[in-house]
């Protein structure tokens, strides 16, 4: 058992190669937090650890026993039954200088690309020189759309997921809480940027409430406990 996981979930985690690679991601803020105990010391801080982790969450209900077998989640985000979760895959998106940008999607779910957020603050900005070096950035984007300061363009995260899925002919999904309007209103006019209409019809939210109306009894009452994310 580990103590950020239902143990059905951590089960199947663990008996994955692929999938138990990923409780040894470094948190990001190993570098400026002291481990609590010998264990953590020898193992070193990991973000699936933290009890606030989106991507903890994402993998409590991805590897549930059966939960994509069953019609409701998968019919909710518009995929298959049965899929295998990929988690931390990396896209690809070109930028200048025909270099390759290997963004890392939080869950890819057979044509599906899933960002996940829980607790952070919001989405993370970054200088629009950074943006500006993917070569598909105009042709996706209507700059004059988006919101842009000195110091930066805000969204940088969701706008690579959506570069990687124009990329990749791939959907791309924000999970998100409906407690959240700020990051909710967020996504929305990153949505509103794009000028394919083709495209902007492959992105959308999903909230996690409305992923924990979908998912199994035990499952449910898990996130309610735990993250207090009740079914709505």
């Amino acid at each position: 058992s580990h103590g950020n996981f239902i143990d059905a979930s951590y089960r199947r985690i663990c008996a994955k190669p692929g999938w138990r690679k990923r409780l040894e991601k470094a948190h990001t803020a190993k570098q400026q937090a002291r481990p609590s105990g010998p264990d953590e010391e020898r193992r070193g801080w990991c973000e699936l650890d933290s009890a606030s982790s989106s991507d903890a969450l994402l993998m409590n209900i991805f590897c549930y026993p059966r939960v994509l077998a069953r019609p409701d989640l998968p019919a909710l985000l518009g995929v298959d039954r049965g899929l295998i979760p990929e988690f931390g895959y990396r896209a690809t998106a070109t930028k200048i200088r025909k270099l390759t940008d290997r963004t890392e999607i939080d869950m890819r779910l057979g044509n599906l690309f899933v960002e996940a957020k829980l607790t952070e603050t919001g989405f993370q900005g970054a200088p629009l020189r950074l943006i500006e070096r993917y070569t598909a950035f105009d042709e996706v984007f209507d700059r004059d759309s988006l919101d842009t300061t000195s110091a930066g363009i805000a969204s940088y995260q969701l706008l690579r997921g959506v570069l990687a899925a124009h990329a990749e002919d791939a959907s791309f999904c924000v999970f998100c809480d409906a407690r959240r309007p700020d990051l909710i209103a967020a996504w929305y006019a990153v949505m509103c940027a794009v000028r394919s209409y083709e495209l902007r019809a492959r992105l959308r939210l999903v909230t996690w409430q409305e992923i924990a109306s979908t998912v199994p009894l035990p499952l449910r009452k898990f996130l309610a406990t735990k993250y207090g994310i009740a079914a709505g």
